[in-house]
């Protein structure tokens, strides 16, 4: 049985706990390369039990971020389940620039390649075909322009994000995707 499935003290399940959540905050602010002793001090607890509990930056980023893909994925099936298919697209457009304009790691955690082997890779990946079944889907209704990659998320969530007002930036980015 490996630390991390033996079933934690009830003190050492608090500490981690606090950790991931301090994490979030620090990370959801000043992306995933914030200093480590931030979250620590944030968390109440000894650096020395940040690394006990997460030994590699990798490790606490995966435990703060693992949820939030989750509930990526919520999205998207969300947007998948639309009966229309440019309603699924926006859907899963509004909903993901405002999860990035307002949690910079997740932004960070989207555009980084991470261990193949890690959960982050694989949620990724994942979340990833389902994002392409949004885009087929809009593209064989002919509500999306034929030419638009799984790529081009970067420059949508970029563009949306760097207007003052990302709602306004949203709709001025959709409109320019249709057909």
């Amino acid at each position: 049985m490996s630390v991390e499935q033996r079933p934690l003290r009830a003190d050492a399940r608090r500490n981690r706990e606090a950790l991931v959540a301090a994490a979030r905050e620090v990370f959801g602010a000043k992306g995933v390369d914030a200093p480590l002793d931030e979250i620590a001090r944030r968390a109440e607890v000894a650096i020395g039990t940040l690394y006990n509990r997460f030994p590699t930056r990798a490790d606490l980023v995966e435990a703060a971020f693992l949820p939030v893909l989750q509930e990526a994925e919520a999205v998207l099936e969300e947007a998948l389940a639309c009966e229309d298919p440019w309603a699924g697209f926006v859907l899963f457009v509004e909903r993901s620039v405002l999860m990035q304009v307002s949690d910079r790691g997740f932004t960070e955690v989207c555009s980084r390649a991470f261990d193949p082997a890690s959960g982050l890779e694989k949620a990724k990946q994942a979340n990833g075909s389902r994002m392409q079944r949004i885009v087929s889907r809009a593209q064989d209704a002919g509500v999306l322009r034929p030419d638009f990659e799984l790529v081009d998320f970067a420059v949508v969530f970029a563009a949306a994000a760097a207007a003052q007002d990302w709602r306004h930036g949203v709709a001025l980015v959709l409109d320019g995707l249709r057909p």
